[in-house]
């Protein structure tokens, strides 16, 4: 018979130790920014990036009880404290990952940030995502090297996400909801300086949609300064359906005249919720607020 493994002090300690000099990139999205495509090239180039000593977790394991503990409500079994045994499970499988010789760890999983269904429903592009990244890099044990973030310009961002809702059995937007999003005050600038504060001593680097879409081997050599594979590439997953789609498959009314691309919003109501881009500079944006060294 097998004895149950005591999560105790000595034990975490001993995994921290062993990813000690691992770097940790935390990618989280966000929705509707082609974070599907990049983790599908990431998972498919596994075998090449392990030798250059690139690792990475995705969704398949960061969804399957990895962090479980580590946000208030989610299921952690065993008793005892949930923070500490999250930090204490995450920092064993950082170890063993770094036990294999990996100097990068990639972690990617937009729901890190929160959901687009509580996006669309408080009508404000993710309101708790500070705390949740806080406990994140608690979770990590502040070894989180890099926080990468995907942003879009906030028009196109709310119609891919109503456009995905509607795909998810949930109603069109009516006059009403368009109005709520288009006079909503949080900003992408807003996200970046929450992350920024709960980053610890992370770097916070952000990689527009419309630069980097399409180009998943140009973002991760920009977050880890190695050459990235080509394989798998250019493949788009979960993009949004244009409005022939919605007319035909799922019966969205007032689209008889419409063709390309969805766009709910008005033009006046797209130019005032588009919002000024934060300011970037070759495709990285370093934090908005200083961080220590």
């Amino acid at each position: 018979m097998i004895a149950p493994v005591s999560l105790n002090r000595p034990l975490a300690a001993f995994g921290q130790r062993l990813f000690h000099a691992m770097n940790v990139f935390l990618h989280i999205g966000a929705h509707r920014c082609a974070t599907t495509s990049f983790q599908h090239y990431l998972r498919h180039n596994t075998d090449l990036l392990g030798p250059a000593g690139i690792g990475y977790w995705g969704p398949r394991r960061t969804r399957n009880d990895l962090f479980s503990g580590v946000l208030p409500g989610s299921v952690s079994t065993g008793g005892g404290d949930p923070t500490r045994r999250a930090r204490c499970w995450v920092g064993l499988a950082a170890a063993r990952s770094a036990n294999t010789g990996l100097q990068i760890l990639v972690v990617s999983d937009e729901n890190i940030m929160g959901s687009v269904r509580e996006n669309l429903r408080l009508g404000a592009l993710y309101s708790g995502v500070g705390e949740r990244i806080a406990r994140f890099v608690q979770a990590f044990d502040g070894r989180i090297s890099d926080i990468i973030l995907n942003i879009r310009s906030q028009d196109h961002y709310w119609a891919s996400a109503l456009a995905y809702s509607v795909t998810r059995g949930m109603a069109a937007p009516g006059a009403r909801q368009l109005q709520r999003l288009t006079k909503t005050r949080r900003s992408w600038r807003n996200v970046i300086e929450d992350v920024a504060a709960a980053a610890g001593r992370a770097r916070v680097c952000v990689f527009p949609f419309e630069q980097f879409c399409g180009q998943p081997e140009t973002q991760l050599a920009m977050m880890t300064g190695s050459r990235a594979p080509m394989a798998e590439a250019r493949v788009w997953l979960n993009r949004s359906p244009d409005a022939h789609v919605l007319r035909t498959q799922y019966d969205l009314r007032g689209l008889h005249h419409i063709w390309g691309r969805w766009m709910p919003f008005d033009p006046d109501q797209a130019a005032i919720c588009a919002k000024p881009m934060p300011e970037i500079s070759c495709g990285l944006l370093l934090a908005l607020v200083a961080r220590p060294c």
